[in-house]
């Protein structure tokens, strides 16, 4: 009887410390964010019709793209490494080969004509202050900017992929890649770790990550987190909503709005759920199965108590 009391007592405890504590932990300490789907409600609309082919003539020429990012979709490769273009920009400009469909539309347009507004990074990249986004704005090719910047965004989505055949790791190295590592993916700031045949190599490899580290901690003002497991420890919406928009959760911080958009979003989950828990789909495909084992077993245990309880009677 007494360890019943002792038992009721510690049980009461626990539900009061949780009740106490659970809310406070979810509403101030994780606080919850809803998402607008990847609308991106604050940026306007294309109004214009873009002309791939014009696109690619402002992308080649006057809009200067190829001058910082590579296309190697089109056999173009970048001018630097990615130590030494974060040297140069805080971050290594991405491949634009998967840009049009990793990223939403609106985004694109957006970032073209104003990159520290279409990031939400204003308050860390203010013009007025002297303070410039290492991506130059497009003030335009001595036409209509809003047609033009239609155009750059068609050509865009013309080499891209098609939503159903980009791969997951195609999605978070453009998305995620320049910033984020994923050891257990092997992913690096630098590019994929590769097997070393030699010492050298890999210390050469490592010197690499080690001043582009250095140079995006210097950028961001503090190393942004392995991705590793985020999805097991945050969760997918904690997720996608703070990549849709950093500021909801944490205002002034210095990781930009990423502009996914929604198909794009999801292989990023789907990459992220393959690395964090890379056994997962074996687990579900051997879950139907210990079901089915478990309900067998439970049968033919009744039917063996049945049997027992039988002869009692």
């Amino acid at each position: 009887m007494r360890e019943l009391k002792i038992l009721a007592v510690i049980v009461v405890f626990t539900l009061i410390t949780y009740y106490l504590v659970e809310p406070f932990a979810h509403s101030q300490m994780h606080k919850h964010v809803e998402g607008e789907g990847f609308a991106y409600s604050d940026l306007p609309a294309l109004t214009k019709t873009g002309d791939a082919l014009k696109g690619k003539e402002l992308v080649m020429g006057a809009a200067a793209c190829t001058g910082c990012h590579a296309i190697t979709k089109e056999g173009i490769v970048a001018g630097m490494d990615p130590a030494m273009a974060a040297q140069s920009y805080g971050v290594n400009p991405p491949d634009l080969s998967n840009a049009g469909v990793v990223y939403d539309a609106k985004f694109l347009a957006a970032l073209i004509k104003n990159p520290a507004h279409a990031l939400k990074v204003e308050h860390k990249f203010d013009a007025a202050k002297g303070k410039m986004h290492p991506m130059p704005q497009f003030y335009g090719a001595g036409g209509d900017i809003d047609q033009e910047i239609a155009d750059i965004v068609a050509y865009l989505q013309s080499i891209a992929p098609k939503a159903e055949e980009l791969t997951s790791e195609q999605a978070y190295k453009l998305a995620c890649g320049g910033c984020h590592e994923n050891r257990y993916a092997g992913w690096t700031q630098v590019g994929q770790t590769p097997k070393f045949k030699k010492k050298q190599d890999e210390l050469k490899f490592n010197l690499a990550k080690a001043d582009y580290q250095d140079a995006l901690t210097k950028y961001m003002g503090k190393l942004p987190p392995d991705l590793s497991i985020y999805i097991r420890s945050r969760g997918e919406h904690y997720i996608k909503t703070f990549v849709e928009d950093p500021q909801a959760y944490l205002a002034g911080t210095a990781m930009p709005r990423v502009g996914v958009s929604t198909a794009g979003m999801e292989k990023v989950i789907e990459y992220l759920e393959d690395s964090g828990d890379a056994k997962r789909h074996e687990r579900e495909s051997i879950g139907p199965k210990v079901m089915l084992f478990t309900l067998v077993f439970a049968l033919f245990a009744f039917l063996w108590k049945k049997e027992l309880w039988s002869k009692l009677h």
